[in-house]
């Protein structure tokens, strides 16, 4: 399996509407960061989409190793430097 490109090892604070469906770019590779613009095409990841219950602020992902995207869950602190 490919690995996901990183984006940066710490979160983003991003501003959600509830009842919205997002598509978290899960590959690294999209231009539109951290949603998918569908750059992912020649591997093996698909976009992760979420449709969130609140309206406000979240921290999603941008090292795509989460186990929980596409919210931030701190294991950037587990890759190497």
């Amino acid at each position: 399996m490919n690995k996901p490109n990183i984006v940066d090892k710490l979160p983003l604070e991003i501003n959600v509407i509830a009842g919205e469906t997002y598509y978290w770019c899960s590959c690294g590779k999209s231009k539109n960061q951290p949603f998918c613009d569908g750059a992912h095409v020649d591997g093996n990841f698909e976009p992760v989409a979420f449709t969130p219950d609140k309206t406000g602020s979240i921290y999603v992902c941008q090292c795509k190793y989460t186990n929980n995207p596409p919210y931030c869950d701190g294991s950037h602190n587990n890759l190497p430097d």
